[in-house]
């Protein structure tokens, strides 16, 4: 509420008022000004205090003035506030300030004759009202910041390297899903990838073969070179060898083959001959001995003897040491080709030293033997340095046999990469490959902050934009209900104006530019479009309303929104010559409608330059929340002071009144002037009373003929009684007028008779 003008200087007439600083602005303050004095300058003040725009007053400096405009107002209800303009700024602007004025009309209502789309856009937010322009006002905030999110996003997109998303597109990109084994896939695809590009060589390429090198059975040897023969006398053993060793080299041989001469039993005459000789042998001493060291049992311990050499030289020998060397070349080679596919074991494998610890433990055992086979009959025991050189070797061969068994293994992988090469898409592999490579790179420390700040703007505008839907759903909601209630309140202060027009299809409609309001003007039940350029010889806004039509519709555009404002008890409404162009009966009206906006909103500030209708807005206002001020010429400016409205807002009406009055209870006035009075005190009223049928130009006459029409019908006017008292006072009153005695001013005057129907007249005014 705004209590106080305290100080106005060099702005618009007034150059240094602080006249009104102690006159209390009430609730309902009434200012009267001639045109020119400073109502507008006063209500561009306003404005800008309700906008913050200091161009409204800037605009305005006192053009004699040197210094800017300097503003003081109290406002404030249990704790006032000084509010100051200066240096071309409030201290405290104040929201709460609603006003009426011909920059209304011209912003909202309409330029001219014509109604614009940028009227209809501003009425659009002049119906949706506080809450519902706050709702606009938080969509239009929400649109603003999904722009913000939607820049923000295309920088982060940017900030992205093209080469790191692989081809996806970067919401693609920063979607992809962390797989913690993605350094084994993206291997496993490459090498799927390599498969399929070498579908020939991988079909063709034979799998690994086993490796393996031959053991050394100890057991078998330890049994070998302890075999004896116990069946053999050792005396006669040792005999045939000294004999043997008489013979020399290759006696044992020469003599071995010589017992298989030997007859198997005697002769016929009992004697048995040496095959060389010839000489008789059945007395000889040893060769009972011979027979039995050259028998099948000691021949087959030589045999074996000599097989376990043979099987060492062959197991052990050369051919096997070189094929052996061949097949770990051959794995080694084929390892190169399948490891670019699969995991294959590394064959680290040391050849050289394995054959040279192969052939030590080989020469050792050979040699045992070697030993053996001279001594068929000796055992021989195996030493602790043949014992180590199989045991070196055996290592090698279980290591040997250990990665054979995985190289066999990996066989089965190998079987898989032949039959996936064999059917594979490659156009297929190399996108999953490109998508696995892209997941690494997502996943990367350099990347994956970059991708984060991504998401996480991705999400504040998916929070925003959800926040849009809703309010926007709200508004919509909103619009619903608020444009029917609006276009109900207009028409409703339409017919309070009694306007012969109403409205219809009031909505909100979307335009290019925005959400706007349209509407039809409805005249004779004939909608008459306000959108849209008017076409020759056809109804249209500008033809179908006249001035004071166009004003009533804008003062009813603006009640009806204040109608709609939830918080109207706390704000100041501001009405600026709200009666241009109205009749008598719509200013009535208005005064009417402004002191009952008075119980309804913080204050109502009304300016006019018409007495008549700030002095009818006084007559009804309650004189205890009431103020009235006018502003008055000052030297070469304007100044403002208190008003007594009821000395200074006598209609002529009112005059009237108070002459007949006087000349009924005291007698006093010309009785000739007082008969004149008569007739066109009946015709204000009426006016008023029944607009809607008396209208300007309609004779009284006429008036009192449509009233006799229509008595006792359902439209009547006035009863019978009234029709014809009204009639009588007519007839009198005419015969004091030119228009119907142009002796009127010879017309003798009874003062009984003028008495008895200046009573009358009084009392049909009052009835």
């Amino acid at each position: 509420m705004i209590h106080y003008i305290k100080l106005l200087r060099n702005i618009g007439q007034f150059n240094s008022v602080s006249s009104a600083a102690y006159i209390n602005l009430n609730k309902l303050t009434l200012i009267y000004g001639e045109n020119g004095r400073g109502k507008t300058t006063l209500v561009s003040i306003l404005r800008s205090l309700q906008s913050g725009d200091s161009a409204y007053i800037l605009e305005r400096r006192r053009l004699s003035s040197d210094h800017d405009p300097h503003v003081i107002l109290e406002c404030g209800d249990d704790d006032p506030t000084t509010v100051i303009f200066e240096n071309g700024q409030w201290n405290h602007p104040s929201p709460n300030v609603l006003i009426f004025d011909d920059l209304f009309v011209n912003q909202n209502v309409y330029s001219g004759l014509a109604v614009e789309s940028g009227h209809r856009k501003n009425l659009h937010e002049v119906v949706l009202g506080t809450q519902g322009v706050e709702l606009n006002r938080r969509i239009q905030d929400l649109v603003r910041r999904v722009e913000e999110h939607n820049r923000a996003l295309r920088e982060k997109a940017q900030a992205i390297p093209e080469q790191a998303r692989h081809g996806l597109p970067v919401d693609d990109f920063c979607a992809l899903e962390a797989r913690p084994d993605i350094e084994q896939e993206i291997k496993e695809a490459e090498r799927a990838f390599d498969a399929a590009q070498e579908q020939e060589p991988v079909r063709n390429t034979p799998m690994f073969e086993r490796l393996s090198i031959p053991a050394f059975d100890l057991e078998e040897i330890d049994r070998i070179l302890q075999a004896d023969l116990p069946s053999l006398d050792m005396a006669a053993v040792e005999k045939v060898q000294r004999h043997l060793a008489a013979l020399g080299s290759g006696g044992e041989q020469w003599l071995s083959g010589g017992m298989k001469l030997l007859p198997g039993s005697k002769s016929g005459t009992g004697k048995m001959h040496c095959p060389f000789c010839a000489q008789d042998l059945s007395g000889s001493p040893v060769i009972d001995h011979y027979r039995a060291y050259f028998s099948e049992t000691y021949a087959n311990l030589k045999q074996e003897i000599k097989a376990v050499i043979n099987n060492i030289e062959r197991t052990h020998g050369g051919e096997a040491v070189a094929a052996f060397e061949r097949s770990v070349r051959l794995a080694v080679e084929r390892r190169q080709f399948w490891s670019r596919f699969c995991d294959v074991p590394e064959i680290e494998v040391d050849t050289a030293e394995i054959v040279r610890d192969w052939n030590t433990a080989r020469d050792a055992v050979a040699e045992a033997l070697r030993e053996k086979q001279a001594a068929p009959l000796e055992p021989i025991s195996i030493d602790d340095d043949i014992r180590a050189a199989v045991a070196t070797y055996e290592q090698h061969r279980r290591r040997i046999a250990d990665l054979s068994g995985r190289l066999m293994r990996t066989n089965e992988d190998i079987g898989i990469v032949k039959e996936q090469a064999a059917g594979a898409d490659l156009q297929a592999i190399e996108q999953n490959l490109a998508r696995l490579r892209a997941v690494q790179s997502r996943y990367s420390p350099d990347i994956a902050p970059l991708c984060d700040a991504y998401l996480a703007e991705k999400r504040a505008k998916a929070q925003t934009v959800e926040q849009h839907n809703q309010a926007k759903a709200e508004l919509e909601d909103y619009k619903t209900n608020v444009f029917p209630k609006y276009e109900t309140s207009v028409n409703l202060y339409l017919q309070r104006f009694s306007a012969g027009f109403q409205l219809n299809s009031v909505t909100s409609t979307a335009t290019r530019g925005g959400p706007a309001c349209t509407y039809n003007v409805l005249i004779n039940n004939t909608p008459v479009p306000i959108t849209g350029a008017a076409t020759p010889g056809q109804p249209s806004f500008r033809n179908t309303l006249s001035a004071g039509d166009r004003n009533t519709l804008a003062l009813a555009f603006f009640l009806a929104s204040l109608d709609q404002d939830p918080d109207l008890a706390n704000k100041i409404v501001v009405i600026d010559d709200p009666i241009s162009s109205l009749d008598e009966h719509r200013a009535l009206t208005t005064a009417r409608q402004v002191r009952q906006l008075a119980d309804r909103a913080r204050q109502v500030i009304v300016l006019s330059h018409d007495k008549r209708f700030l002095g009818r807005v006084w007559e009804g206002a309650d004189s205890a929340i009431s103020t009235a001020l006018e502003i008055v010429r000052a030297a070469n400016g304007s100044t403002i002071r208190a008003w007594n409205v009821a000395e200074d807002s006598i209609t002529e009406h009112d005059w009237r009144d108070e002459q007949l009055r006087r000349f009924l209870e005291l007698g006093e006035g010309d009785p000739r002037e007082i008969a004149r009075s008569i007739r066109p005190h009946l015709e204000a009223y009426l006016r008023v009373a029944y607009p809607q049928y008396f209208p300007p130009g309609r004779m009284l006459g006429q008036f009192v003929g449509l009233c006799r029409q229509r008595v006792g019908n359902q439209d009547e006017i006035l009863d019978e009684a009234a029709t014809r008292e009204l009639d009588e006072l007519r007839e009198y009153a005419n015969r004091f007028h030119h228009d119907t005695n142009p002796a009127w001013e010879t017309v003798h005057i009874n003062d009984t008779e003028l008495k008895s129907f200046v009573e009358r007249t009084l009392r049909f005014i009052r009835r």
